[in-house]
């Protein structure tokens, strides 16, 4: 459908009902402007939903939450980098105590909380430090505290990820706002992401899951930096009905506003985490166009944006558009090669170097001048169908190896 989304200022505390705030105590480094624990609060009951990751390894704190969040409510969410409290010891047990200690200075019951971690898998959460770190956290819960939160949970993030959007419902100006943290260990069904969402819609937890999964399919599920997919992914979303629209209880208008700003917002995310993966020098941006269905479009983008062999090529600016017929080809996808045609664009200008399942001549010095920009487009017609799909990554750089090679140490 077509709706008027607008960016706002404020990201998770944009919407009306919530405060945020994100301090360093000592997680991750002793640099003290390094924050590492954030906390996002809402005044009131709010109705809640989470995506979790489909690795079967999961972090206690995903496990923790996954109860908290069983009867569909929640009022907080903290959350700490440096640590993925992940295959470690006592982590179930840290995780409760890290919502135990925010409830007791919240004033609510440690059920309405999630709690989340990320950072390095399998060493002991300093719980000390965050516990007795806590009630300062909630004094400093302001309305402008978004940007410090989204700051305190980045681990090898380069910058923060932060949107908020205004969509009208019903007549009533709704808000919505996020954070996430993302760089590196990113794959479809969840990476090594997080991202809190708060809105101040009033709708209902059935509702908001399925506006929730879905908005999650076609984001944060369609994007790859590495082709790792963590132990510690979550997506949590709060509602807390300040906004004052009629109840969205069911599939219908005002529903399909809300799936599409929701949409919006957690597409922007994904794509800043794409163009932000570890060592990163261009966003790797694949439409596949003209197919049977959309999965199958999708399952084709995402073998493409997921090929290490394309992803180098991007990085040395090489138009291998084979690379790309390749990845395709192994994606598990039924098409005809020989209807397909691949052009390359970007800021710089478009070629066109595939049609038909073929090579075609096109000037090389052009075509490096294309995928020298950062923002590179692959785009697929498979001359099938009406169906399309975009997913997004990036190139593969010295420096991802350079990070990852002593990511623990």
């Amino acid at each position: 459908m077509l709706l008027s989304v607008v960016n706002i200022d404020g990201g998770v505390t944009a919407p009306l009902g919530f405060t945020a705030a994100g301090l360093h105590v000592g997680v991750k480094t002793h640099d003290p402007n390094k924050r590492d624990v954030a906390l996002i609060a809402a005044d009131r009951e709010c109705t809640a939903a989470a995506v979790y990751t489909k690795n079967v390894v999961k972090a206690a704190p995903l496990l923790v939450t996954r109860e908290h969040l069983a009867d569909g409510t929640a009022r907080a969410v903290i959350v700490n980098s440096g640590n993925a409290n992940a295959c470690a010891p006592n982590g179930e047990e840290n995780a409760e105590r890290m919502c135990a200690a925010t409830a007791a200075a919240l004033g609510i019951d440690a059920s309405d909380i999630a709690v989340a971690s990320t950072g390095v898998i399998g060493q002991p959460l300093p719980i000390e430090k965050i516990v007795s770190a806590v009630p300062q956290l909630v004094k400093s819960l302001s309305r402008n505290g978004s940007g410090d939160a989204a700051d305190a949970i980045m681990t090898t993030d380069t910058r923060r990820k932060e949107l908020a959007l205004e969509v009208t419902i019903g007549g009533n100006p709704v808000k919505i706002g996020g954070i996430a943290k993302g760089s590196g260990m990113i794959h479809p069904n969840m990476g090594t992401m997080l991202c809190f969402i708060t809105t101040d819609a009033a709708i209902s937890r059935e509702m908001l899951g399925t506006a929730l999964k879905s908005a999650v399919r076609e984001s944060f599920n369609r994007i790859s930096v590495d082709g790792d997919t963590s132990t510690n992914d979550m997506a949590v979303v709060l509602a807390s009905g300040a906004a004052g629209n009629a109840e969205i209880a069911a599939l219908g208008e005002d529903y399909a506003a809300f799936h599409d700003a929701l949409r919006a917002l957690c597409v922007q995310l994904a794509t800043e985490m794409a163009s932000d993966g570890e060592g990163a020098q261009h966003l790797i941006t694949c439409t596949v166009s003209n197919a049977e269905t959309e999965d199958k479009a999708e399952t084709i983008a995402k073998s493409v944006i997921s090929s290490t062999l394309f992803k180098a090529a991007i990085f040395g600016a090489d138009a291998n558009w084979g690379r790309v017929l390749c990845a395709m080809g192994y994606s598990g996808a039924e098409f005809d090669p020989d209807a397909v045609d691949v052009a390359f664009k970007s800021p710089a200008g478009e070629i066109s170097v595939c049609a038909a399942g073929r090579g075609l001549p096109f000037d090389e010095e052009t075509a490096k001048k294309i995928l020298t920009e950062h923002d590179v487009e692959v785009l697929i017609d498979l001359h099938e169908g009406n169906a399309r799909c975009t997913c997004w990554g990036c190139d593969i750089t010295y420096d991802y190896i350079k990070i990852n090679g002593d990511y623990r140490t």
